[in-house]
């Protein structure tokens, strides 16, 4: 753990890491709130006359989250580089929290009050939310890795558990603001409020808790802490990657490539499955109708479910346990399985749509795909840690968070493919059609995946099977340490 963090302990981790688990609960609370309605609400007026939305069309809405979801994953490479280099991670969540508010805040503002520009202001918040998300998003996960030492068998636990502070805020926010919404009466916005509260929570956490528990952790920009570690008067940021610094930064990339075709396939849940439970989801428990944003729930109850069975199931493999390449072969795998499900739900469905499709087939599928996302994201956020260099740390974890902007636009842009036709057999055969095209995709990525998964391992130097770690950092710190004299004497 760094010196500058408190050395108390709870349930065997840093007191640190409880904090940064609930300032990430809220905030994607916050998040998945809003991810759980944005559709619906863009949607609302064309379904529903005199309804709160913005009566967009179908193809419209689903491009338009497909740019937004996308650019939430891809500024945190720039807030990346902010933390590294100027701001410190620390200043980056506090300012990026606050954006946050503010975007959430925006959207909820009731059209009456805005009369005229519901649009402009629907822009600004989404704005805000995007740029405030790029300086939050990479730095809170790297200073969770901050929290312990090089070698720390620790750090894939402390992931896993901070993984499910953000399931937990996700599987909050869709049943609350359902709830919400429903309460009154369609009101979307009422949703969005909700949202900007769970932000506001998340901020209040780290105001008053974050020198008390995590000392100078993110205080400090990285470039700088490698300036003093390497203890030259030098840019650390002009040193040259050594060797094996480039062989690990290989191995983030391709992985990255990978990750961006679940998340292709994943990220139907706040777009296409969406729709696809609204207009031809059999929701009827009785005389009681399921809120269709409830089943964006689903996901992060089975985290919960399956997140220490997985962890358990890791364990017990002991030597055996699959390397990080092939973990991501088998979430690819059980991507593909899932979109089976919705293949047969798309089936149930008769020609005149009057017998939809039961709620199990959405069930089914949001299992395996949450046994694919416990598979690649948690051991992708863990990975970039062990691999990405210190002084580049926080860029390296916006770049890979490039992969899923990558992915979730993909996503966005093929489930746009449904159209907007009123025939609603043609929109089930292009909802067949684009299910079945991300199971091939799918399985196809991962037997490539799964066939260069040791070439991948030997580029990780030791990182990924502890075999010979130490000689490798000694051999990393040797090359920093001869680069750097290098650099002194070239300028001089």
């Amino acid at each position: 753990m760094s010196p500058a963090a408190t050395d108390k302990t709870f349930l065997g981790h840093p007191q640190g890491l409880y904090l940064l688990f609930t300032t990430e609960l809220w905030e994607r609370f916050s998040y998945y709130a809003m991810r759980a309605i944005l559709v619906l609400y863009l949607v609302d007026k064309v379904r529903n006359e005199g309804g709160y939305g913005l009566g967009w069309d179908q193809d419209d809405a689903l491009r338009l989250y497909a740019a937004f979801t996308g650019l939430f994953y891809l500024t945190p490479l720039f807030g990346g580089w902010l933390a590294d280099n100027v701001l410190g991670q620390r200043k980056a969540i506090y300012l990026g929290g606050t954006l946050m508010a503010l975007g959430q805040f925006s959207l909820g503002l009731p059209h009456h009050w805005i009369s005229g520009y519901e649009t402009v202001m629907f822009y600004l918040g989404l704005a805000g939310l995007v740029l405030g998300n790029g300086l939050f998003k990479p730095n809170i996960s790297t200073m969770v890795g901050d929290l312990y030492p090089k070698g720390d068998h620790r750090r894939d636990g402390a992931f896993t558990i901070f993984y499910m502070g953000i399931n937990l805020g996700a599987f909050l926010s869709a049943i609350v603001v359902g709830t919400v919404v429903r309460y009154f009466d369609g009101d979307y916005q009422a949703g969005f409020v909700c949202a900007g509260i769970g932000m506001l929570l998340s901020l209040l956490l780290q105001f008053l808790f974050a020198q008390k528990l995590l000392g100078d952790i993110g205080t400090l920009p990285s470039a700088k802490l490698e300036r003093l570690k390497l203890g030259q008067q030098i840019s650390a940021q002009k040193t040259p990657l050594t060797k094996v610094e480039r062989d690990r930064i290989k191995v983030i990339l391709i992985m990255g490539m990978f990750t961006a075709i679940f998340w292709a396939g994943f990220e139907q849940a706040g777009g296409l499955f969406n729709l696809f439970a609204l207009n031809f989801t059999d929701r009827m428990i009785g005389d009681w109708e399921v809120p269709t944003e409830w089943f964006q729930s689903l996901n992060s109850l089975f985290i919960f479910i399956l997140a220490p069975i997985v962890a358990s199931v890791w364990i017990r493999c002991g030597e055996r346990e699959p390397n990080s390449p092939v973990k991501f072969a088998m979430a690819l795998g059980f991507l593909a399985i899932g979109f089976l499900f919705m293949i047969a739900a798309v089936l149930q469905v008769d020609e005149s749509t009057s017998a939809k499709a039961s709620m199990l087939w959405l069930v089914a599928a949001y299992f395996f795909h949450t046994l694919g996302e416990l598979s690649l994201s948690p051991i992708g956020l863990s990975m970039v840690t062990k691999l990405a260099p210190l002084r580049l740390i926080s860029l390296m974890m916006g770049s890979w968070f490039v992969f899923t902007f990558i992915g979730n636009y993909t996503a966005g842009m093929v489930g746009s493919l449904i159209g907007n036709s009123d025939d609603q057999n043609m929109q089930l055969n292009n909802v067949l059609a684009i299910f079945a095209g991300i199971a091939i995709a799918a399985v196809i990525a991962g037997i490539i995946l799964h066939f260069m998964a040791d070439k991948l391992v030997d580029w990780m130097h030791g990182a990924e099977t502890n075999l010979h770690t130490r000689r490798e950092e000694e051999v990393l710190e040797q090359e920093l340490a001869v680069t750097a004299t290098h650099e002194v004497i070239n300028k001089h």
